[in-house]
């Protein structure tokens, strides 16, 4: 199928949609905005590639065939738990982002409803006005300057990027070796890892840093979209199948735009995520003394730490993999109540706050959030360079997070770079992996 007639194929679909959705009832009355399911759509800025780039031209044609460029979308869901409260729950693959802390009210400028969204861990809220079945506002960013993009909502919208169901060029599913890139000096390996069932298609990409968490959306013909939104980033993929590659475009917020291609090889690897940052000296080099939100002290080494296993981990409270790290250990600690009694840990978070009040209310609130058993301390600014310099036992810090597990005797016995959470195929060995290495030093 040519790209202008699978255009014209996906005009016609959501112009009849339109129509139908313009005439949906809803069964149960409501006070304040549609129950059930919406679309939303963040409206990234178009930027477009040089045409000297005559390299990756295959690429760059795909980038302006793609339906409806620079569109992010993604679906929630409105709940009511009673006459005027909701919750709302957005979607990525199996992931639910459960937002409650909403606020309802009236502009007085424009006269109109307007609805105020929280993200319960990310200093980032949904502001839109209400009309009806519609939503129309931005998605702002506090911890960046002037970091703004325009969103929009429908009710009763269940598709993400269409509801076409048009037969796909091929299967998609496993694993792709992945380059990102491909416009930059020195393009980033990632492996692909895709579930296509029919249209639909889920799944993530692992890099040596970390993993692009839930990501779903659609396979037409021979072209392809994937989009996530949780509050924290804003990613979008388009991509075109080319026989036995992948091409495509790569959106990251506001203003990040890259070029992808991807191929089938078995022997395409990542680095150890074990062996990628190494000790370079004893646990001296590790010493730290910082005050958690409440003011305490918290200093290592000190006698709270003697004849306890260690685990320090580099984060911050913007960071979607640090996130997932923090409720794999909350939960492992919680599941091993005898073990968690012979571990401390200790969550040096490096925020993107210039004041220090703000960085400490954002961390008591992460804490609360996720209900973490341990200490969380202001460590320094979000800067993998800032975290090297307070860390210099480190070869160097790659990534956030970084996790470093000390044995009894202070031991070095491992520096874990990135993370690879529940939306990957290697989260579960490496919950086994971690799971063995304590038990050895318990």
């Amino acid at each position: 199928m040519t790209p202008s007639n699978l255009l014209k194929i996906i005009f016609l679909t959501l112009f009849t949609t339109l129509i139908f959705s313009s005439c949906l009832r809803y069964d149960e009355p409501f006070s304040r905005i549609a129950p059930g399911i919406w679309r939303g759509v963040l409206e990234l800025e178009k930027v477009n590639f040089p045409e000297k780039d005559a390299k990756h031209k295959d690429v760059i044609l795909l980038v302006r065939e793609q339906f409806q460029p620079g569109e992010l979308p993604f679906n929630f869901t409105v709940t009511y738990t009673n006459d005027t409260a909701f919750v709302i729950e957005i979607m990525n693959g199996t992931e639910r982002i459960r937002c409650e802390n909403i606020s309802w009210g009236r502009d007085r400028t424009t006269a109109r409803d307007t609805i105020h969204i929280e993200f319960p861990e990310y200093q980032s809220y949904l502001r839109a006005d209400v009309r009806g079945d519609l939503m129309a506002g931005e998605w702002v960013v506090t911890t960046k300057e002037n970091y703004r993009i325009p969103f929009r909502a429908k009710a009763a919208q269940p598709h993400r990027f269409t509801n076409l169901k048009t037969q796909p060029a091929a299967n998609l599913s496993g694993e792709w070796a992945t380059l990102f890139g491909l416009n930059e000096e020195k393009p980033e390996k990632a492996i692909a890892e895709f579930q296509q069932k029919d249209n639909h298609l889920e799944g993530t990409f692992r890099t040596e840093t970390g993993d692009y968490r839930f990501l779903e959306g659609t396979v037409q013909g021979d072209h392809f979209w994937l989009s996530c939104f949780d509050g924290a980033h804003a990613y979008l993929f388009s991509g075109k199948i080319a026989g036995d590659t992948l091409v495509g475009e790569y959106r990251s917020g506001k203003h990040y735009q890259t070029l992808w291609k991807a191929w089938r090889d078995p022997n395409f690897k990542l680095g150890n995520p074990d062996s990628l940052v190494f000790a370079k000296t004893d646990a001296s080099g590790l010493a730290f003394n910082f005050k958690n939100p409440a003011g305490e002290e918290i200093k290592f080494p000190s006698a709270r730490f003697d004849g306890k296993v260690k685990i320090f981990t580099v984060s911050g409270t913007w960071c979607p993999n640090c996130r997932d790290e923090q409720v794999f250990l909350t939960e492992f600690l919680k599941n091993n109540p005898d073990a968690a009694k012979q571990i401390e840990v200790v969550v040096l978070s490096f925020e993107r706050f210039k004041d220090e009040a703000k960085a400490n209310a954002q961390l008591l609130k992460y804490k609360n959030v996720l209900g973490l058993p341990y200490e969380i301390v202001l460590a320094g600014k979000a800067s993998a360079k800032e975290a090297a310099q307070v860390l210099p036992g480190l070869s160097e810090v790659l990534a956030f997070p970084t996790m470093v597990i000390l044995d009894k005797n202070n031991k070095i016995r491992r520096v874990h770079t990135g993370f690879d959470g529940p939306a990957t195929s290697k989260y579960g060995n490496f919950k086994k992996d971690f799971e063995k290495l304590i038990r050895e030093m318990l």
